[in-house]
């Protein structure tokens, strides 16, 4: 398969490749987002994900990349020596490259060369099953093509043809960036429709309390959501398993209710182009009264997933939300260390395992506790002939204190505003006194 074959929407990384990957250690100053360590442990999931076969890994430690090929000049002889080695067709960089840095490796190495963001935009093509998804992946993979378009076309230099389809003397490459931005406005469009309708249906659901989960791809975000409501959503032990949007109502008892959402995963180096082409999914998080974040608390490194977590957060949420962390999978670490070390860092997070009713509950009466907390404790009077009114509160516990005196009955009610609201409007007879 050609680099550009690849390049393009619905196009996967197939079973045959074998890939060597190359991961470039950078001081954590470096500018924007390829300063620090290369993960390549986390890279070979992703190949896998997509398809490939990890045959080898080569990683160099540098001060800053090298303009040209990003590895040092010997590390590139060490790479193409591998290559020719191990036998692979393909490399994959888990750093950023331009397109010139492409261009150059691909020149030397004589096999295809991808990046980091490449890969990941190969595997959301593979994964997107609605058609919102489908858009938001065939929009990121052309914002990031058309910058590329020298080292992804073979006819950069073929002369278009065809009425209609080109000025004097424009290039092939210059008729395919029109093409494309053509697309991309068209893509923009359809999603800004969708978006339109996204935004009139969370404005029927307002008064309705919203929780959504976040985390790390992977973290048992599905399986949480799939324990809690029941919802059946695809569940799969791969990054990215799931790229759209979920949402599920979960009833607590006769008038408390919240709805429950499931978000794409997040990622380190999560690719810009798939965070703005994504927003229209990711407003739902923006949206939320509060976040579920849950961390893979088997993984190498939660820390880290959790800083990655918030970096992205913080692109989406303009302004800080409540948050529950939840440390999933617990059944997969041993021993009471990891409990120990993290329940003192982070005093009010859960530790729970998804699989487990125990840990579905627990993550449940959480919700619950921040959903009573934005409920009011008032009181009110009407005479006893009308007690029916507040039968629904006797029911779900929300009547904490009562008296009965000269026909008028008194009450401490737990409720939200809005029903306080709506109980004052359609009964007249029921009377605010006083707040205790």
């Amino acid at each position: 398969m050609t680099t550009a074959e690849r390049s393009q929407p619905g196009i996967r990384v197939v079973p045959q490749e074998r890939a060597v990957l190359a991961g470039v250690h950078l001081p954590a100053s470096f500018r924007g987002d390829l300063g620090g360590p290369a993960d390549t442990a986390e890279l070979a999931r992703l190949v896998d994900t997509a398809g490939g076969e990890v045959v080898g890994v080569l990683e160099q430690q540098l001060r800053r990349p090298e303009s040209g090929t990003f590895l040092g000049r010997g590390k590139l002889r060490e790479l193409k020596e591998l290559v020719a080695e191990r036998a692979a067709n393909l490399v994959v960089f888990d750093n950023d490259l331009s397109p010139a840095q492409g261009r150059n490796l691909e020149r030397e190495l004589e096999v295809n060369v991808i990046d980091r963001t490449e890969l990941i935009l190969d595997i959301f093509a593979g994964h997107a099953r609605t058609r919102q998804a489908r858009l938001q992946v065939e929009l990121a993979q052309l914002q990031y093509a058309l910058p590329r378009l020298a080292r992804l076309w073979s006819h950069l230099e073929r002369q278009a043809g065809g009425i209609g389809t080109r000025g004097p003397g424009e290039t092939q490459i210059e008729t395919d960036r029109r093409i494309i931005r053509r697309r991309i406005a068209q893509l923009e469009k359809a999603l800004d429709e969708i978006a339109t309708g996204r935004a009139i249906q969370r404005e029927g659901r307002r008064d309705i309390f919203r929780a959504v989960l976040v985390g790390y791809t992977n973290a048992g975000k599905s399986t949480l959501l799939n324990a809690l409501t029941g919802a059946g959503v695809t569940v799969a032990d791969q990054l990215f398993a799931t790229l759209d949007a979920t949402t599920r109502r979960v009833e607590m008892d006769e008038r408390r209710l919240f709805l429950l959402t499931d978000t794409v995963g997040f990622i380190r180096r999560l690719p810009h182009h798939l965070i703005e082409s994504f927003r229209a999914t990711l407003q739902e998080v923006a949206d939320a009264d509060l976040l579920v974040h849950v961390v893979d608390a088997s993984s190498e490194d939660p820390e880290l997933q959790i800083a990655s977590v918030n970096r992205v957060l913080a692109e989406i949420v303009p302004e800080e939300r409540p948050m529950i962390l939840v440390f999933n999978k617990c059944d997969r670490v041993p021993g009471e260390e990891f409990h120990n070390h993290y329940s003192r860092r982070y005093p009010e997070a859960l530790f729970v395992s998804a699989l487990s009713d125990e840990g579905a509950a627990a993550v449940r009466e959480a919700v619950l506790a921040r959903l009573l907390g934005r409920e009011r404790i008032v009181r009110l009077q009407l005479p006893t002939r009308d007690l029916e009114l507040l039968a629904v509160y006797h029911r779900t516990g929300s009547i904490l204190e009562q008296s009965f005196e000269d026909g008028v009955y008194r009450a401490a009610v737990r409720l939200r505003e809005n029903e306080l609201q709506r109980l004052l409007v359609r009964h007249p007879e029921v009377q605010l006194v006083e707040e205790p």
